[in-house]
C-alpha cells in the first residue's frame, strides 16, 4: 500500500508540473504578445506625435487644419488609453503628472449626487463619525443645457480603530475627467451623427459660457472609441453569425502624413438583411478597395453574401460554403441610365420588365418566408425566365460595344446572382438595404472633408456602427450612447452583449 501510494503523488505531483508549466507557458506566451503590441502602439504614437508638431508645413486649409488637428488629438487619446491598459502593472495616478484643471463655471447649475456608506457601523462595530467630505464635479449635457453635477462623497471616521470610510468613486469612462455620460454622448452623436466637427462644437460650447479646448474634445473621442471597440466586436460577431448578409463599399478621403493631401481609402459595410430579426450593420474603414480587406472582414463565415459586381468580393465566392447573390437594382440602373441620358425605346421596356419584378417585391415584402418563397416561385420566376428570353433576342440586334450591348450583357453575364433570390426566401432582391446605410457617410464627407488617419477612420466606423444600428432599431442614438457610456465601466466582460443596440434596454438610473 505504502508503495502504491508513493506511485499516487509521483503522478500527481507530475500533472501538477504540468499543468504549472503551462500555465506558465501560457503567461509568457500573454507577456510576449503584449510586448509586442505595446511596440506597435509606441511606434504608432510616435509617428502621430511627429504628425502633430509637423502639421503647420502641410498645405492645408484653415478647415482642413482644424479637422486634422481634432483626429491627431482623439488619436493620441486613443493610443494612450490601449498602451496603459496593456502596461502590467498599470500606470496608476501618483507615476503620472496630473495637469491642472480649471475649475467648472461658476454660473452652471450645480446638481447635488451624495455618495455616503450603506452603514455607519466601523468593521471594528464601531459608530462612524462623519468629519468632512470629497468633492467632484462632473460636466453633464441634456440637448441645449449644461449642468454640473457635484458627486459628494461624505468622510466617516472611527474614534476607536481612526478608519476613515467614504463611499466607493462612481465609475466612470473617462476616469478622473470632467465629463458625465451624457456630455460624451452629445459630443459623439453630434461628431459622427449630425456630422459636426469637434472646432464647431467648440463654438457652440462657448457660446454656451463654457470653454472647452478643441484638444479636450479630440481626447474624450479618442477614449470613446477605445472604450467602445468591444460592443462593435460583440456585434460583428453576432452579425457573422447570419446566414445572408449585404455588403458594400464606398470611397473616403484620408489624409497622407507628411505629404499634406489625401489619397482615396474606403469605408466597407456589413448588413444583416431586412428579413433577418437581427437589425444591425458594421462598417470597416480600411486603407483601400483591396479585395484581401473584404476577405479578413468575413473570414471563415460561410452563407450567401448580397453586393454588386465588384472583383473584390470574388475571391470569397470561391470559397466554399460562400454564394453570390446579385443586385437586381444594380442591373436595372444600367438601363434606367440609357433611358435618362439616350431616351432608349430598349431601356425603356426593359425598365418595365425590371419593374415588373419589384412589383412582386413590393407585395412580399412584409409576409413571411414561406408565403414569400411561394408567390415568388409563381410570379417573379415567370417574369424573369420572360425577361431572359428578351434580353437575349436584344442582344442579337443590337452592336457589339454600345452602351445598349454593355447593359443586356451585364445582366446575362451575371444572371445567375441576379435571379438567386427567387429561390431563396430569405435573400432580398437588390442591395439597396445596406447603401441606405451607407448614407451618412456620404453626408458626413462634406463636413469632415477627409479622415485624418487610419485609427481616425476605423474609431468613426466603430462609433458610426453602433449609432447607425441604434437607428436601425429604433432608439434614439443619444440616449443609447448615454446609457450604454455610463454602464460600460461596471458591466461583465461576459455581459457585453446586453449593450448592443439590438438587446439594449435603458436602465432607470446610474447614481
Amino acid at each position: 500500500m505504502p508503495q502504491n501510494s508513493g506511485m499516487v503523488d509521483t503522478a500527481r505531483l507530475d500533472a501538477l508540473d504540468r499543468e504549472t508549466r503551462a500555465f506558465v507557458d501560457g503567461l509568457i506566451e500573454q507577456l510576449r504578445w503584449k510586448d509586442v503590441k505595446i511596440d506597435k502602439l509606441m511606434h504608432e504614437l510616435a509617428v502621430i506625435r511627429r504628425l502633430q508638431f509637423g502639421r503647420r508645413s502641410e498645405q492645408l486649409s484653415s478647415g482642413q487644419a482644424s479637422l486634422l488637428d481634432e483626429e491627431i488629438d482623439a488619436d493620441l487619446a486613443g493610443v494612450e488609453d490601449e498602451i496603459e491598459a496593456l502596461r502590467e502593472p498599470p500606470v496608476t495616478p501618483d507615476t503620472r503628472k496630473q495637469p491642472k484643471r480649471q475649475p467648472l463655471p461658476a454660473h452652471l447649475p450645480r446638481i447635488e449626487i451624495r455618495h455616503e456608506p450603506d452603514s455607519d457601523l466601523c468593521a471594528c462595530g464601531c459608530r462612524l463619525k462623519r468629519i468632512g467630505e470629497d468633492v467632484a464635479e462632473k460636466l453633464d449635457y441634456t440637448p441645449g443645457v449644461f449642468t454640473v453635477e457635484r458627486h459628494v462623497r461624505g468622510k466617516w471616521a472611527c474614534a476607536t480603530c481612526q478608519t476613515i470610510t467614504m463611499a466607493p468613486v462612481p465609475a466612470h469612462v473617462i476616469d478622473k475627467g470632467i465629463p458625465t455620460a451624457g456630455t460624451l454622448a452629445q459630443v459623439l452623436v453630434a461628431k459622427y451623427a449630425d456630422h459636426l466637427p469637434l472646432y464647431r462644437q467648440e463654438g457652440i460650447f462657448a457660446r454656451a459660457g463654457l470653454a472647452l479646448a478643441r484638444s479636450t474634445l479630440s481626447q474624450w473621442v479618442g477614449s470613446c472609441g477605445v472604450q467602445l471597440q468591444p460592443l462593435a466586436d460583440a456585434m460583428r460577431t453576432m452579425v457573422l453569425m447570419q446566414p445572408v448578409l449585404h455588403a458594400d463599399e464606398t470611397p473616403i478621403a484620408m489624409l497622407s502624413p507628411g505629404a499634406g493631401k489625401t489619397h482615396r481609402a474606403y469605408l466597407w459595410a456589413y448588413a444583416s438583411t431586412q428579413y433577418s430579426d437581427l437589425k444591425a450593420v458594421l462598417y470597416d474603414f480600411a486603407p483601400s478597395r483591396a479585395g484581401f480587406h473584404a476577405r479578413n472582414w468575413l473570414g471563415d463565415w460561410c452563407g450567401t453574401l448580397v453586393c454588386d459586381d465588384f472583383s473584390g468580393y470574388k475571391a470569397s465566392f470561391e470559397q466554399n460554403g460562400v454564394t453570390e447573390a446579385g443586385c437586381l437594382a444594380h442591373a436595372r440602373r444600367k438601363f434606367y441610365e440609357l433611358h435618362v441620358k439616350h431616351d432608349s425605346p430598349v431601356a425603356k421596356e426593359a425598365l418595365l420588365w425590371f419593374g415588373r419584378l419589384y412589383e412582386v417585391e413590393r407585395e412580399v415584402a412584409d409576409l413571411d418566408a414561406e408565403q414569400r418563397y411561394r408567390i415568388r416561385q409563381e410570379k417573379s420566376q415567370p417574369i424573369a425566365d420572360g425577361l431572359r428570353r428578351w434580353l437575349v433576342l436584344h442582344k442579337q440586334n443590337v452592336s457589339v460595344g454600345t452602351a445598349t450591348a454593355k447593359a443586356i450583357d451585364y445582366s446575362l453575364r451575371r444572371w445567375s446572382a441576379l435571379t438567386h433570390y427567387i429561390d431563396h426566401a430569405d435573400v432580398p432582391a437588390d442591395n439597396n438595404w445596406v447603401e441606405n446605410q451607407i448614407r451618412p457617410w456620404a453626408l458626413g464627407r462634406s463636413n469632415w472633408l477627409f479622415a485624418g488617419s487610419l485609427r481616425a477612420g476605423q474609431r468613426a466606423a466603430t462609433i458610426m456602427s453602433l449609432i447607425q444600428s441604434a437607428k436601425m432599431n429604433g432608439h434614439d442614438p443619444y440616449a443609447y450612447l448615454k446609457d450604454v457610456l455610463a454602464r460600460l465601466p461596471t458591466q461583465r466582460a461576459d455581459r457585453i452583449d446586453e449593450l448592443l443596440p439590438n438587446r439594449w434596454t435603458p436602465a432607470a438610473s446610474h447614481h
